[in-house]
């Protein structure tokens, strides 16, 4: 029996409950055949029965369709702007924050903010909370373990403060793991949070569809407290972003302004 990739994608979504109808489609495509020529297997049913009756097959293809690539202080400019301008001017209206790195991959991004947090706020604790659609990341994450190649943006103070060398790797420390917490979240199906500080996704909307880049927007907004900030990737623009209540403050930031939010649910209103 042969399945179309449509079918596929709807039958993933139905039965697995992977929302791949809102990942740009060429781009799908080209990941989920590269996957199935690894496997030998050149139909898309043949594929999906192989998905739902192998756990570790389906978690392999959860690994390699989110993409987890990322290392510490990624965009060494744009955190810098978070280090200088915005954290402190958020830390000037609340003491202590709530923060979520949405799509955290590794771990390394939250771990960056904790490590900023910390010298900004020494011995003061924030709620920073990590989420990623993919389990096996997440548990990467918690243990913390890093190449050099992942650390190139960290100077040395900081590497000698932070991490300890251990078989050739980078490993977090004890104080800067316990300020993150991690969890599984899907940001295409799961429901957002309320009142956070700052959140943070970056580099993963690029390779979702345009309403899909609406809808998650849309939810960051109303996740964000009035004055809360969302931190995107360097190629990340959201255009008309006043309709979704936020306003562009910095490259790659946008503020949730006090007035309320214009959409009432995720759909675009344009």
């Amino acid at each position: 029996m042969t399945m179309e990739f449509e079918v596929f994608k709807e039958q993933v979504s139905r039965e697995l409950k992977l929302d791949l109808n809102s990942y740009k489609d060429n781009q799908l495509r080209r990941r989920i055949n590269t996957l199935m020529t690894r496997r030998k297997i050149q139909d898309y049913a043949a594929y999906f029965q192989m998905l739902t009756r192998d756990r570790q097959e389906f978690s392999n293809f959860v690994d390699y369709l989110t993409i987890n690539v990322t290392e510490f202080f990624r965009d060494i400019k744009a955190f810098q702007e978070l280090e200088k301008s915005i954290l402190p001017a958020l830390l000037a209206v609340k003491p202590r924050l709530k923060i979520w790195s949405a799509a955290c991959s590794n771990g390394a991004e939250p771990y960056s903010v904790a490590i900023i947090l910390d010298e900004l706020t020494s011995q003061r604790l924030h709620q920073i909370e990590a989420t990623d659609l993919d389990p096996n990341v997440l548990e990467n994450a918690k243990r913390g373990r890093y190449p050099d190649d992942l650390l190139r943006n960290v100077p040395a103070v900081r590497r000698e403060r932070y991490f300890e060398t251990e078989d050739g790797m980078n490993v977090v420390s004890d104080e800067i793991k316990k300020r993150v917490s991690f969890r599984r979240h899907d940001l295409l199906a799961d429901s957002y949070g309320n009142g956070y500080d700052l959140i943070i996704c970056r580099n993963v909307q690029i390779y979702f569809t345009k309403e899909a880049q609406w809808r998650v927007n849309g939810e960051f907004s109303r996740a964000l407290r009035p004055g809360g900030v969302l931190f995107l990737g360097a190629s990340e623009t959201i255009f008309n972003s006043s309709e979704l209540g936020l306003e562009r403050v910095a490259m790659s930031f946008y503020r949730r302004s006090d007035k309320e939010n214009r959409l009432s649910g995720g759909e675009q209103t344009r």
